[in-house]
Order: C-alpha cells, then structure tokens, then sequence
C-alpha cells in the first residue's frame, strides 16, 4: 500500500485528551480516530491490526471445536427480565422504540445464546457443544477511560459451552486455557491466569487472563516462582506473603490488564430458560454453561502499552498491519515496492514527497518490523533496520528477499 494514498495520516502532536500511552499513540499515528468517550473508529491501519488479532483468536478457537456464530447486538428486554440482568446490570443500555418496545444492547451474551443453543439440544449425545461470536459490544460505563482499553463500545470474542456435567466443563476448560495461553503468546503477550470474583456474571470464582502494565485496572499478586496469581480484590494474602501453591516464591504485587476471562456460569441460565435435555437415565437435566472473553480491540491497546518506545509504536510482526516500511531517498523505490509485493510481502510504501526526517520520524511512530531505506547513496544495496534493534545492514535485492521470506 502507498502512505499517499491512505487518507488517514501522522500527527506532529498528540491529542491534548490522551490519558493512557495507547490513546495518544494510536491516534498520533493515525490508527484510531476517537469519536467520543470510549467511542473509536478504526482507521486503515488499525483496521488491519484488529483483523490480525481477530483471526488468530478465531483460529485457536476453531482448533478446540468452537463453531462460529453471528448473534444479534439488539436484545429484547424479556430475555433479560427472565435472568434477572434488566434489573440488576447497571451498565446494560437500554433503548426504548417508537412502539415502546424496550431493548439492551448486548453487554454480554448468555440471554441470547442459551436459549438459541439449548432450544435445540434434546438429547445428552448433543453435548458438549461450543459456540463462538466476534462482534461489537456495548456497557454504558460512568467514566471511559484508558483509551481502547476501556470503552463504551468495543470488540469481543464470547464463547459459550455447554455440558452434560460439571466434570465435563472442567475438562473443557483446561483445554480453553491452553487454547488462550497460545493465543497470546501468538499475540507475542505473557498472560497470566489469575483467579478472580465472578461478579455479576457468577458467585463462583472465576479466571481472568492478565498482562502487567501500567495502564491496567487490576492490582494482582503473582508468585515470583509458579504460576499462582490471584486478583488483589479477593486475596487473603498480601505482597511478600509465602506463596500457597509452591511454598517457594514470594506474592509480587503488579499493575495488571485483563485480556481474557472465564466464568463458570453453572445451571443457572438452563434453568432461568427452562431448557432441558434428557441424560443417560431418561431424566430432565439442566445443562453446565460456560463462558470464555477475549477483548479484541483491548488486546491492540494493551499491545501498545507493552511495546513502544520514545519515538513510537513496535508492533509485534503478528499483528502489524504490514511487514516492512518502505522509505526512498533520492531513488526511485517503485520497482522494488512491486517486486516485494510480488513476492507475497506486505509493503507500506512511503511514496510522499516530504522531508526525509518526517519519513523516518513517521516509521518509527507507526512501528512496521522492519524498515527499509532505499538511496542513491548505497550503491544498489538497500538498508534494512529492524524496529527493535539500532543495527543497520546493507543488502542486495536478492538478499534482501531471501530475508524477508
């Protein structure tokens, strides 16, 4: 793609409202265009990062059996006054028509998908079954903040699951854990498992996925030699306690981001629904439910908070939105631009005709992988920086592919 042609471009300064790293990096950059409060659009560019972030969790979802779905965002009130959550959801928006019929927007999806999955499961041979969407969602929040960290409207993938026994979901759950350990580590994030209240959602413990950093929501303590995590909110424990699980690290406190949860939603929607199956004994059973988050447009945010430097945005080469940034200097780059396109290799060309400084002031802003510079002063060989390390190598054309693939 050439930078020209791209109506979205760099800002020299950043918005004066940027409260979080995120904010001001994603919008400096022309990722993101801030509508309003916890309201975003997605620019071009940003627009390719959600997708990639999107389709590796759609992949790893698929890999476990999920089946992917498209659920409605606009709910009617009834379903939500069958499972208590018109009344008791303090950030469920609610819409009222001109026939004065009354809707949510959809927060959250178990008032929908329960009776759309169950209403068709008769039988114990039907279960287990797992269903996914990745749509927008909507929580009247009192204070966006955070950038897209914490918005009003923001994009998510729900999995639900549906078992003949607790025993079963158990299972289940093991295997979406792993499933969303690989996710992130895909995403080139640490999370770590940590446990947390159920809130509204359930009074059973549930599992939140964090990454540390300072623009988090959440105090955890983590164990400085096992996995053990658990929510500062919840914890009997306190910073530099011995650790319960391995008697050997200390409790360390940290700054923390949730990415992903779990909850184990029990019977309780099967039975607000009254939607049963028939088990192994002829009997009326009420199916196990759970559900599994993934904040898709908080994930791009949380990124940007783990990797920028000073001058800009690094994005992992997962999900940045183009391999390389191309930058001519005095040289006609247009052949080279079409024969690493060619090649299968995704391109940012700079095509404009400005000074070279703001070239390479915008490469580092926008954070491609790889930079590469083509000049008269290189005598053919084409100078390739990573955006992580200050080395720079002069290639030939044909080393220069080689690398790239």
């Amino acid at each position: 793609m050439k930078y020209s042609k791209i109506f979205s471009k760099t800002s020299k300064q950043p918005p004066k409202e940027a409260d979080t790293i995120n904010h001001r990096l994603l919008t400096q950059a022309g990722y993101v265009d801030q509508l309003m409060a916890g309201v975003y659009s997605y620019l071009p560019l940003g627009l390719k990062v959600l997708n990639k972030i999107e389709n590796i969790v759609r992949e790893e979802m698929v890999a476990i059996g999920g089946q992917e779905i498209l659920m409605p965002i606009l709910h009617p009130k009834t379903n939500w006054e069958i499972t208590g959550g018109w009344q008791s959801i303090d950030v469920l928006f609610k819409v009222k028509s001109r026939i004065d019929k009354e809707y949510a927007l959809g927060q959250s999806e178990e008032e929908v998908v329960t009776p759309l999955v169950l209403g068709r499961v008769k039988s114990y041979h039907q279960l287990p079954i797992a269903v996914f969407q990745i749509h927008w969602k909507y929580r009247d929040e009192l204070r966006a903040k955070s950038g897209i960290l914490r918005g009003r409207e923001f994009y998510m993938k729900d999995m639900y699951s549906f078992h003949e026994t607790q025993e079963d979901f158990q299972v289940f759950y093991e295997v979406a854990k792993k499933a969303y350990l690989k996710i992130f580590k895909r995403l080139g994030l640490t999370a770590k498992v940590t446990e947390a209240s159920g809130g509204s959602f359930s009074k059973k413990i549930s599992y939140e996925f964090m990454v540390l950093t300072d623009a988090g929501e959440d105090d955890i303590l983590y164990c400085s030699e096992c996995d053990y995590c658990v929510n500062v909110e919840i914890a009997k424990e306190k910073s530099q306690d011995e650790c319960k699980m391995c008697h050997k690290g200390k409790l360390m406190i940290a700054r923390a981001s949730e990415v992903g949860n779990v909850f184990d939603l029990g019977q309780k929607y099967a039975k607000d629904f009254n939607l049963s199956f028939t088990d192994k004994e002829g009997n009326k059973q009420f199916a196990f439910e759970g559900c599994y988050g993934i904040g898709i447009s908080r994930i791009m945010g949380v990124i940007v908070e783990k990797f920028h430097d000073k001058d800009g945005i690094i994005w992992p080469e997962s999900v940045a939105p183009f391999q390389v940034h191309l930058i001519s200097i005095g040289s006609d780059a247009e052949s080279l631009y079409k024969e690493l396109c060619d090649a299968g290799i995704s391109v940012l060309y700079d095509d404009r005709e400005i000074a070279v400084g703001q070239k390479l002031a915008d490469a580092d802003l926008l954070g491609m992988p790889i930079r590469l510079i083509l000049s008269d002063k290189n005598n053919g060989k084409i100078e390739l920086k990573k955006r992580t390390e200050e080395k720079v190598e002069l290639l030939t054309k044909s080393d220069l592919l080689m690398r790239l693939h």
